[in-house]
């Protein structure tokens, strides 16, 4: 009997690869026995992550450059699995946010889709794969503070549905939305904006979420590997959110 959620002789490429939720996909899809293509900005990191799986491959990319992308997309032979998770979060109102910040918000988390499904599209459409962008539930419900990363994955989630909409046969293309994940961002954003009451806001994060926890990165990544398995192909442009019933209160 074959694995459930198998994905072998398939091979992926997830942006922003080498931590996070990123490498937890990266994991979990090497597991489902896809061969995986670690793609990061930092190569040193891709490639540690790279060499821990039974078939990973190391790849340099700068989503946000479209050099750098087609360069990447050159590289490849097939792709049947695209994972578009590179990203970048911003804190702030509309009044807060600088024009420096939203477009470098806009072009690392909306014109990296852009650019990295663009050119890798004649390999998905040769393979008739399957894409999966990585949004947020920022992107589905408002969120205070947090006007840029709000438009940017908004942004993320229109797109979904319009690559379905135009490729309705030749490809899959759906979009996970987490909560709140406990992943070095969110660390990062602690130490950044309350290092002087971390355990205090870790708290308000962790309140949000009625299932009482912050999600893992492996919570996001096993959701990844479904929606890019053989079970999941009656699922197109949908948008699944997975976010310890937040978005349902």
């Amino acid at each position: 009997m074959a694995e459930a959620f198998g994905l072998t002789k398939k091979t992926a490429l997830v942006t922003g690869g080498a931590s996070g939720i990123g490498a937890a996909t990266c994991r979990e899809l090497d597991r489902a026995g896809a061969e995986v293509v670690v793609a990061d900005l930092n190569f040193e990191a891709a490639k540690s992550l790279a060499d821990q799986l039974k078939q990973g491959t190391a790849l340099h990319i700068d989503v946000t450059d479209e050099v750098s992308v087609k360069a990447a997309a050159a590289s490849l032979s097939k792709l049947d699995i695209l994972v578009n998770n590179a990203g970048i979060g911003n804190v702030g109102t509309v009044a807060d946010v600088s024009y420096q910040d939203f477009d470098r918000l806009m072009k690392v988390n909306v014109y990296s889709i852009f650019l990295v499904t663009q050119a890798m599209l004649p390999l998905i459409l040769q393979a008739h794969g399957s894409i999966v962008n990585i949004g947020s539930v920022a992107g589905m419900v408002g969120v205070k503070q947090r006007f840029a990363y709000c438009a940017s994955k908004g942004a993320v989630l229109a797109m979904t549905r319009q690559l379905a909409v135009d490729y309705p046969k030749e490809l899959r293309v759906n979009a996970v939305a987490p909560g709140t994940v406990q992943t070095p961002f969110v660390e990062g954003y602690l130490e950044k904006y309350h290092s002087h009451e971390k355990e205090k806001i870790r708290e308000q994060l962790v309140s949000r979420q009625p299932i009482g926890r912050l999600g893992t990165p492996e919570d996001v990544a096993s959701l990844v590997r479904y929606l890019c398995s053989e079970e999941a192909g009656f699922i197109n442009g949908a948008v699944v959110a997975i976010d310890g019933g937040w978005t349902a209160a």
